[in-house]
């Protein structure tokens, strides 16, 4: 395992803290678990997919959870009843239970989820809201004014007009 030092951007870059704890956490907690096995894709500039291969799980079993900034799936298997069992001579379908977390960036929310011949996908779109986005400011041009200063005119008025 490899261990990443971030101190020396910690000293010199603002508001990454969530960023650089997010890759020290990952470097750390890595696991062998591939269960179940996924992929994630961009779609477009601000679009996502990520498909999960859930074959044997029905809709009622498996569950997605979006939170800010994370999103976990899982998947749940329904106990079968003594008439639904079988001796099974080869179990090579994972039938286990699981749970996959994703970490999202800020701004990114589930559009759609679909379960469809075993593969689950799940589409993501990143919503920067208006005023986030970067907007030009003209040189000379003021763009916040005093509340107070334009309230206290327009009481004046109001009490002149009186």
């Amino acid at each position: 395992m490899r261990s990443f030092d971030f101190t020396p951007y910690r000293r010199s870059t603002i508001g990454f803290d969530r960023l650089f704890d997010l890759l020290e956490n990952n470097a750390r907690t890595t696991t062998s678990e591939n269960y179940p096995p996924f992929n994630l894709e961009r779609v477009a500039e601000d679009r996502y997919r990520i498909t999960l291969a859930v074959a044997g799980f029905k809709r009622g079993e498996v569950e997605i959870t979006a939170q800010q900034n994370l999103l976990v799936v899982s998947g749940r298997k329904a106990d079968q009843t003594d008439a639904q069992k079988s001796a099974v001579l080869h179990l090579g379908i994972a039938n286990r239970s699981f749970e996959r977390r994703f970490e999202l960036a800020d701004f990114i929310v589930v559009e759609s989820a679909d379960l469809a011949d075993g593969l689950l996908t799940i589409d993501l779109r990143r919503e920067v809201p208006d005023a986030m986005k970067p907007r030009r400011v003209a040189i000379g041009e003021t763009t916040a004014q005093p509340v107070i200063a334009n309230d206290a005119v327009k009481d004046d008025d109001a009490a002149h007009a009186a």
